[in-house]
């Protein structure tokens, strides 16, 4: 364990607003108050928003104060970094399993996203210089996230009695980073955890391999589509041509590049993104057989297939989730030289059919995307930064105490399955739902089948 960590305060609620929500449930919205830097508390302070739920209750004669007022708490940490939490009544089949194993319900916003003093291009320019900018940025790690959740746990349990003070997470995704990251830094706040396609490469302190076995999963993925959707080699093609020959613009106004067209694939690695972009593929194909260019409603498709322009924390902070003392240096350009059949170029002539990229966060991102652009300067300084503190404790992870159930899937295209079975082995006590028959965003498609199997592991035996 890290010995010289800073005292974490507890987080101050600035307000919390009940409401009932149609399903019977009863929806409180906190936000808490929290330092930027959780070693000065005295600096700068920034708000963490955060939603919880249970079970609304109306009985004919009111009850008298019990336990029930003081329930373990579950805390759904998600994916990104970027993304603020759906509402607790956007996900009511996964609340409603949690409420009814006794637990009460907490949606979390991470710093910078959702509600959480959102961090936008023009927010993180205000801050000042690039330098500046940098400097504020670099506290919107995995490793702040863990410091915003035990400054809130111990706001929220301060009069729970010292039993009850711990509670349960689940991260999926980078949410399931996040959960690595607060077994190694402070697990003495949890009570169990579940990580859902989101077990980290804990053993790499650069992201090279990791991403090169992404572009590995990408391009299978790409095969794929086009065995299910062979029409589509000749329409992405034409669709490139177009785009080659003549300027599109997106409703936000950014010019519709060959390279954002192909970004769409990011969705392949969900339940139905194959059929999601052979839907907007269709859709364009139709458009240039009627009309010769591309109709508003399907630019709006394609704007809205990608989100660095709402989340623009997604492409600034992507490099830095994966390195521990070390530079991400524009990773995913470094390592699709050693696949060029993913360069822009040669696209539009593939006969296998064009390919769609990923995850990838290319350096073109902030060319291409109005957003972006004037982040820049403070990408190229992040991407080279190479002082960041390690986000693992590999030794304490050998030793870990708490109990850890993790849902791993063989096709996740984001997440590395050869690495999460390596970081499961580490993860002392860790049991494992391993399934070849879900995609990474199964917490949300398929989320009947994820939990039943997770609390299988929690409530049942292996012998």
């Amino acid at each position: 364990m890290t010995s010289n960590r800073p005292t974490i305060q507890p987080a101050k609620l600035l307000s919390s607003r009940s409401h009932q929500i149609p399903g019977k449930l009863l929806v409180t919205e906190f936000f808490f108050q929290v330092p930027l830097d959780h070693s000065n508390h005295q600096g700068e302070q920034i708000r963490i928003f955060c939603r919880s739920a249970r079970k609304f209750d109306k009985p004919t004669v009111p009850k008298p104060t019990s336990d029930e007022d003081q329930l373990p708490w579950f805390v759904y940490i998600p994916g990104g970094p970027g993304f603020g939490c759906p509402p607790p009544q956007n996900l009511m089949e996964f609340t409603n399993t949690v409420l009814a194993r006794g637990y009460q319900f907490l949606a979390f916003d991470h710093r910078g996203m959702g509600l959480s003093t959102p961090a936008t291009a023009a927010s993180i320019t205000a801050k000042g210089s690039p330098g500046q900018q940098a400097e504020y940025l670099k506290h919107f790690r995995a490793g702040n996230a863990v410091k915003d959740l035990e400054a809130i746990r111990k706001c929220l349990t301060a009069d729970y009695p010292e039993e009850k003070k711990k509670w349960t997470i689940m991260g999926s995704s980078y949410g399931g980073f996040v959960c690595l990251n607060y077994l190694s830094f402070h697990p003495e706040g949890l009570r169990e955890v579940f990580p859902v396609a989101g077990m980290a490469p804990v053993t790499q302190s650069t992201p090279d391999l990791p991403i090169e076995k992404l572009f590995k999963k990408v391009m299978g993925r790409n095969q794929n589509y086009y065995a299910k959707y062979p029409e589509d080699k000749v329409n992405v093609c034409k669709i490139l041509e177009l785009l080659d020959r003549e300027e599109s613009r997106l409703p936000c106004g950014d010019v519709l590049t060959p390279a954002r067209l192909l970004e769409m694939g990011i969705l392949f690695g969900f339940h139905g993104g194959l059929d999601a972009v052979h839907d907007v593929v269709l859709r364009a194909a139709n458009d240039m057989d009627i009309f010769g260019y591309l109709t508003r409603p399907t630019l709006s498709a394609i704007e809205g297939s990608s989100s660095f322009n709402d989340q623009p924390l997604y492409a600034v902070m992507h490099g830095s989730i994966y390195v521990q003392g070390q530079a991400s240096d524009w990773v995913f350009d470094r390592v699709m030289k050693k696949y060029p059949e993913f360069e822009t170029g040669q696209q539009a002539t593939r006969e296998d059919g064009p390919l769609f990229t990923g995850e990838m966060v290319f350096r073109r991102a902030f060319e291409n995307y109005g957003e972006l652009k004037t982040l820049l300067p403070v990408a190229e300084l992040l991407e080279k930064k190479t002082d960041w503190p390690d986000l693992y404790d590999l030794n304490q992870l050998r030793k870990n105490e708490v109990p850890v159930y993790a849902a791993i899937y063989v096709e996740d295209m984001y997440v590395d399955l050869d690495y999460s079975l390596e970081t499961a082995s580490i993860v002392k006590g860790c049991k494992t739902f391993i399934t070849n028959t879900l995609y990474h965003d199964a917490i949300r498609s398929k989320n009947e089948e994820v939990l039943k199997a997770l609390f299988a592991l929690r409530d049942d035996t292996i012998d």
